[in-house]
């Protein structure tokens, strides 16, 4: 479903992805995780057709952003960590509108479900800047599942959201890729990613450092084990110097 080919973004002279291959197969979900300046970001917002690449080939559902970026677009869902909503329009309206971008003619039920399961029902009629941070957020992802995409893309998807938020916005995670979506999740909750993911992308200073399954992820560990951790994992890959203290340790 996603499909990204020697992916390069170069920013004048700083180079913040190089050569990035990868793919995010149908019902499965996968975890991007790395350190700051990584290139998780960048990677992202290139999928969604936001910046061009410099070197590369990205697709969605085997069309290419750049070349056939409206078909792309369409099979794709992005919710970035910070939801640019419409001040002043209100729930609905924001649904309506997203209807109307991608041609939806009967959405009310869909819609209304949605609205339902983020417990934003009572907020149909309400404007977007008198919403919090999280119900901001439940709006973007309301909007976004609204045309059953794909292909769906988060940026750090916990901001903002309470407990019950999470819980729900967790199982959508899952009933989408069930039904066959593939989905990545960017986050440096990672727990998250380990409770959600089925696949793990571990970038570093915009190089790939390791892709495949969490299992295969672990095996790598010399200290590999049932108890291995994502935390020492990712510290495994991203600093290799560094002493990795498992949580048996500790104890």
């Amino acid at each position: 479903m996603i499909r990204v080919e020697g992916y390069e973004k170069s920013y004048r002279n700083t180079v913040a992805v190089r050569g990035l291959t990868f793919e995010v197969a149908a019902g499965s979900v996968l975890g991007v995780v790395g350190p700051n300046g990584a290139g998780k970001t960048t990677t992202m917002r290139a999928l969604a057709g936001i910046i061009p690449p410099s070197n590369g080939r990205l697709s969605v559902e085997g069309f290419d952003i750049v070349n056939d970026p409206i078909a792309a677009k369409s099979r794709l869902a992005f919710i970035p960590d910070e939801p640019q909503l419409f001040d002043v329009l209100t729930v609905w309206e924001h649904l309506e509108f997203t209807a109307s971008v991608y041609r939806m003619t009967n959405f009310s039920d869909e819609a209304e479900r949605l609205l339902e399961k983020f417990e934003l029902t009572e907020k149909r009629n309400t404007i977007a800047q008198e919403l919090s941070r999280g119900m901001r957020q439940k709006v973007a992802i309301c909007c976004a599942y609204l045309h059953n995409p794909v292909a769906i893309i988060f940026d750090e998807p916990l901001t903002g959201l309470d407990p019950r938020g999470i819980r729900t916005l967790k199982s959508s995670i899952r009933e989408r890729a069930a039904a066959g979506a593939a989905v990545m999740v960017s986050s440096h909750l990672l727990y998250l990613i380990d409770d959600l993911c089925s696949h793990l992308l571990i970038l570093h200073k915009g190089e790939c450092l390791f892709q495949g399954t969490i299992a295969e992820a672990k095996n790598r560990m010399e200290t590999a084990g049932t108890d291995t951790s994502l935390e020492d994992i990712f510290f495994q890959f991203t600093e290799p110097g560094s002493e990795i203290v498992s949580d048996a340790t500790r104890e």
